[in-house]
């Protein structure tokens, strides 16, 4: 489902629906947010996709995004993914608060949805769990809360140049859903802030069927990037997904990217001022 209402876009899928199996589908929201789905090979053995994704944003004032990696089943995946639209008001309101305000309370709202006992109850009726990732970009600043594998990639010529590319860490055996982290005393889960660079950013959030294909590098973020050259982010993510195909990926795979172009002054060591 692809709507666009007034100045806001939104973008919703979910594996269980619609597979993509042997097939990749490109997406482009508002020309600037590029998504790509990919079910993996048929021939390989896929058979379900499990993946899922949710973007919102409203174009030149922020980038929300949500992958998610199912297993198991997508019933986790539907269950997360459903939850948080029903919460869309609650969470545009809080993204359109101070941008620290907005980060704090996107934190504070994932973990008291994620622990409440409507979703608890829901959970254990389900089959499966998920690793889920949230993104939000707003003014010059990158925000993720993860739970589980997924990865946030920030590509800027400036980080390149020092080998900084992937910006949360896989955390595995951290799930939402029937198994839950946040089921436990203590749930388990990283979240992080990071001040984009001056000029163009690159986010790119990825489900681990593309860094986990065999007879590929995409493990190294460098590979990935190399794949968008000087091209647009649809060839680039088009790129990806057809090289994968060609190795036989069985593994779903979902990504969304998009640039934003930092005008501030980004923070320099004090020699370099």
């Amino acid at each position: 489902m692809n709507k666009a209402g007034g100045c806001m876009n939104e973008f919703t899928w979910v594996g269980s629906h619609e597979n993509c199996i042997d097939e990749a589908r490109i997406r482009s929201l508002n020309g600037e947010i590029v998504i790509g789905l990919y079910g993996g090979n048929s021939s390989s053995g896929q058979y379900k996709n499990e993946d899922g994704c949710l973007v919102w944003s409203s174009p030149g004032e922020w980038e929300f995004a949500m992958i998610l990696d199912g297993h198991d089943s997508a019933e986790s995946v539907e269950l997360v993914m459903n939850t948080f639209e029903n919460k869309k008001d609650l969470v545009y309101e809080v993204i359109h608060k101070q941008t620290r305000e907005s980060f704090v309370g996107l934190q504070d709202l994932i973990i008291e949805t994620f622990v409440s006992d409507g979703f608890r109850e829901a959970a254990k009726k389900i089959q499966g769990e998920t690793a889920c990732l949230f993104v939000l970009r707003k003014e010059n600043y990158l925000w993720w809360f993860s739970v589980g594998d997924c990865i946030v990639h920030l590509f800027h010529p400036e980080f390149t140049a020092l080998g900084e590319f992937q910006q949360n860490h896989r955390s595995f055996y951290e799930w939402v859903g029937h198994n839950s982290t946040f089921n436990k005393a203590v749930p388990t889960y990283s979240t992080g802030t990071k001040e984009l660079r001056t000029g163009d950013n690159q986010i790119f959030l990825t489900t681990d069927g593309l860094t986990e294909c065999p007879n590929t590098h995409f493990g190294e973020p460098a590979a990935i990037l190399n794949e968008f050259g000087n091209g647009s982010l649809e060839d680039g993510v088009l790129n990806l997904i057809q090289e994968i195909k060609r190795k036989g990926v069985k593994d779903s795979t979902t990504i969304v990217t998009w640039k934003f172009d930092n005008k501030h002054d980004a923070v320099l060591p004090s020699d370099m001022n």
